[in-house]
């Protein structure tokens, strides 16, 4: 019989925080691409929800962490995709609001499922 010594999982080279800011930023794009201007929390309270996020993934068992990496990884995959798509569209002369609009909420969603995961 073989023993294994557990591992602890790390973050890649981005802690959770990290991950959680730059799928932020992405969505903020994403809305103004949509035509949405609407005010955005201060830099004190992102830095706050950074270091939440941050602290409950240390917190966080070994799957746990694996199931946010996972998510996060996917959501910023397919958010550099089709922000990317956004981009091509407007330079062609569409604004593509509604499709700014349906990855927009998608984003929402899965920064909310990204907190769920950690309990944040």
């Amino acid at each position: 019989m073989t023993h294994q010594a557990q591992q602890r999982h790390v973050v890649g080279s981005a802690g959770a925080g990290q991950q959680v800011a730059q799928l932020r930023h992405a969505l903020k794009l994403v809305e103004r691409i949509a035509g949405d201007d609407a005010c955005y929390a201060d830099g004190e309270a992102a830095l706050d929800e950074n270091a939440r996020f941050t602290s409950a993934y240390a917190e966080a068992s070994p799957i746990v962490q694996r199931r946010f990496d996972v998510l996060a990884a996917e959501a910023s995959a397919w958010a550099a995709t089709g922000i990317e798509a956004l981009l091509t569209a407007d330079k062609r002369g569409h604004t593509p609001h509604a499709a700014a609009r349906r990855l927009a909420n998608e984003l929402a969603t899965t920064l909310g499922r990204l907190g769920r995961i950690l309990g944040v």
